[in-house]
């Protein structure tokens, strides 16, 4: 996307001494796994003057790679630098940061890959890590915990909750701003998507307002040329703010609206740029068993095989999708090849549980498809679909067991 030539390679170096990683999303995936490995290679030289604050800012390169490609490996690498910096800490506020990074590991790995257990240990690891004396971070350590707070207030589903880890979270924004933490925007992002889903879910305009006026600060901060993925989030939000009143209102201007913030997402960047965020768009974006199908698929393509909550939600998209395409046109051969494919994927043996839980609720939108055309429907697709809500809920992936709870209605 960005050819990396000589002026650039020295704008990199200037921003390489600095704690802001913001510009990371200037390059691509592949010159990002670079610069980690170029990280970790010197902080592991005897000549490295700052070892550990090499290790750590190799640790958040490998993040940032694996929070935008769901690299297995680099996650791993994420763990190995926390672990290290764990064990070479020579200080109180040393061991802090360590602790700040494992915690961010295990947020992650919820975040890509769900199951609240890594959400307990995280918040475990942040309460054991001892006091500090610096406010840089304790800061730092407050803006985790409150992130941590926030997936698990999602996760209870619970009004209260969700104001709570609000206030919490409103905290942890004002500390960083006040000790100039690079990430105090990045908390202003997730703040306006909290506000935002507690403005839907509750009808609050308060809230809906407050994160109106977060996301249009933020849409002028995060500059297209400085921080793309940023900047495409924060379209990405407003859309799927726009799109979730729009539905509750039946308002189709309004619905249309944010499909144009879904498309001005989409264009920031590239697919390869930065693949989890692309697919992201795509299936956000994608409506019941509506809108166009390649898009999905290679939304699948880009986050599958690695047990990913992303991938199990492009998969049922794009499942929905085709099943939806051949219902319309009473394609039974088609819907039969579906079946098919489908059966044959289920008794995989060692399949991550949310691939079994998207090709479950496939399987359940074909006998609802087949049903609607007079075809005999099974009666176990009822208790597949519990089966699959609960294991979706035991995974902390909501939006797949609010849809399995649907079509459990539908059936």
């Amino acid at each position: 996307m960005f050819e990396f030539g000589r002026d650039l390679r020295k704008l990199f170096d200037k921003a390489r001494e600095s704690e802001d990683l913001g510009w990371v999303e200037l390059i691509g995936v592949d010159l990002l796994h670079a610069e980690a490995r170029r990280e970790s290679i010197d902080a592991g030289r005897v000549s490295c003057s700052r070892p550990f604050e090499t290790e750590r800012r190799a640790g958040a390169l490998w993040r940032e790679h694996a929070r935008r490609t769901g690299a297995g490996d680099s996650l791993d690498r994420a763990e190995r630098a926390a672990d290290s910096l764990s064990r070479t800490a020579g200080s109180d506020d040393q061991r802090v940061l360590a602790a700040i990074d494992r915690a961010q590991v295990l947020l992650l790995r919820f975040d890509l890959c769900g199951d609240p257990v890594r959400l307990s240990a995280a918040l475990e690891i942040l309460t054991s890590a001892g006091p500090t004396r610096r406010g840089w971070v304790a800061a730092e350590a407050a803006s985790v915990q409150a992130l941590v707070r926030t997936r698990q207030a999602r996760l209870s589903g619970q009004a209260d909750a969700l104001h709570e880890a609000s206030v919490a979270l409103d905290a942890a924004v004002q500390a960083a701003a006040a000790k100039g933490l690079p990430n105090a925007d990045d908390l202003k992002l997730e703040r306006a998507a909290l506000a935002l889903e507690i403005g839907v879910l509750t009808r609050d305009s308060h809230s809906l307002d407050r994160a109106g006026r977060d996301l249009s600060a933020l849409a002028e901060t995060f500059s297209p040329d400085r921080r793309p993925l940023s900047r495409a989030r924060v379209l990405g939000l407003c859309g799927a703010g726009l799109s979730a009143l729009a539905a509750a209102a039946g308002h189709p201007e309004a619905q249309a609206q944010g499909r144009m913030m879904f498309q001005a997402a989409a264009e920031q960047f590239t697919p390869d740029h930065s693949p989890l965020d692309w697919a992201a768009i795509q299936v956000a974006q994608a409506g019941e068993g509506d809108g166009p199908l390649m898009p999905l698929v290679q939304a699948e393509a880009l986050t599958q095989g690695q047990g990913l909550v992303l991938g199990a939600l492009a998969r049922e998209r794009r499942l929905a999708r085709e099943i939806a395409l051949a219902a319309e046109v009473g394609d039974r051969a088609g819907l039969d090849q579906i079946e098919t494919r489908l059966r044959d994927r289920l008794p995989v043996a060692g399949k991550a549980p949310l691939d079994w839980v998207a090709d479950q609720l496939g399987m359940a939108r074909l006998t609802l498809a087949r049903f609607a055309a007079d075809e005999a429907a099974s009666p176990a697709v009822a208790l597949g679909l519990l089966e699959a809500e609960a294991v979706a809920r035991e995974m902390g992936a909501l939006v797949l067991a609010e849809r399995a709870a649907g079509l459990r209605a539908r059936a």
